[in-house]
């Protein structure tokens, strides 16, 4: 009887174990992981008439990242390779707007904020500078990054993936630089090139 007992307790164990998930060492795949956001708008960005203003692109944050979108900018006389400083203005308004509607649930978002504005060079500044309301460094560092690439990237720019960007103050204009290392970490502090000689006017 004690015998019988031994054996069907051992065989109980058994078929408890036996239901456990057995580990492996053979790696599983199981796909890439989810993406939390898309990162992709599927129509323009639009703050403001729909039929008014050009094409334009600004850098707006993503993923921690920065990304382009493509918009349509309210301003009808903003047109490429015009006055840099309006074009600079207008691009400057469209990151300071709030992001749309697609453009939020697609992830967008943007580190730029007010009050903030952007003027022509002053008097001795190289050729092509902008002077924003606000020391350049004294701005948040993803701000910078996203003002940097937009400008550099368009008609206001210096040419070569880089702007001339100063400050109210008497500091001289600096050679702002949109690398794909600052895209991807726009919290780090925008690289500077050396920027050209003042102009003689």
């Amino acid at each position: 009887m004690r015998r019988r007992v031994y054996v069907m307790a051992a065989a109980l164990t058994a078929l408890v174990t036996g239901c456990g998930i057995r580990t492996t060492s053979v790696p599983v795949d199981a796909g890439a992981a989810p993406s939390r956001v898309p990162c992709s708008v599927t129509e323009d960005g639009t703050t403001g008439p729909a039929a008014q203003g050009v094409p334009v692109r600004v850098f707006l944050v993503c993923g921690s990242e920065l990304e382009a979108v493509d918009r349509r900018s309210p301003l009808p006389e903003e047109k490429a390779g015009g006055d840099p400083v309006r074009t600079a203005g207008g691009l400057l308004a469209q990151l300071l707007a709030e992001p749309s509607e697609s453009e939020r649930q697609a992830g967008f978002t943007t580190e730029v904020r007010g009050p903030l504005t952007v003027g022509a060079a002053h008097r001795g500044d190289p050729a092509g500078s902008l002077r924003l309301s606000r020391q350049p460094e004294d701005l948040a560092p993803t701000a910078l990054s996203q003002i940097v690439c937009t400008f550099a990237e368009s008609s206001a720019g210096a040419g070569g993936h880089t702007v001339l960007l100063g400050g109210p103050g008497p500091y001289a204009p600096k050679r702002y630089r949109c690398t794909p290392e600052l895209r991807e970490r726009p919290e780090s502090s925008p690289p500077t090139a050396p920027a050209p000689s003042p102009s003689a006017s």
